[in-house]
């Protein structure tokens, strides 16, 4: 079994490609129109994708406080520093709760923690 993909119902497609791709970097792998006027687009490109869904006719609820999708990174301060050029706030941290592994918040428009991590 694979982990495929994590589904984010968006409230704005635009602002959310902004974030994950523009800002973040994500590749868009595959972007289309349901019949029902849905967009979906899927973000990354490793074998476990992000995908965001806007439907103009559901009404998003807020998302989990406590759910978060954690991305590895090669260095934790240049990351901060790319975020902080693209006017991105960090949201909490940078933390290390041992001597192993650093991370760092972000919140992405719909209000999803969005966690960078280096591996020590």
């Amino acid at each position: 079994m694979r982990f495929l993909w994590c589904t984010i119902n968006v409230r704005d497609m635009e602002d959310s490609l902004e974030f994950y791709h523009e800002k973040l970097g994500l590749e868009i792998d595959r972007q289309f129109h349901t019949e029902s006027g849905m967009e979906i687009v899927f973000l990354g490109n490793g074998e476990t994708k992000v995908e965001l869904i806007c439907s103009k006719s559901s009404d998003i609820k807020e998302i989990g406080r406590d759910i978060s999708l954690g991305f590895e990174v090669d260095s934790l301060e240049d990351m901060i520093k790319s975020i902080e050029e693209k006017g991105l706030k960090i949201h909490s941290g940078p933390f290390q709760p041992n001597p192993h592994i650093r991370f760092f918040y972000v919140l992405d428009p719909n209000g999803l923690k969005i966690q960078f991590v280096q591996n020590l």
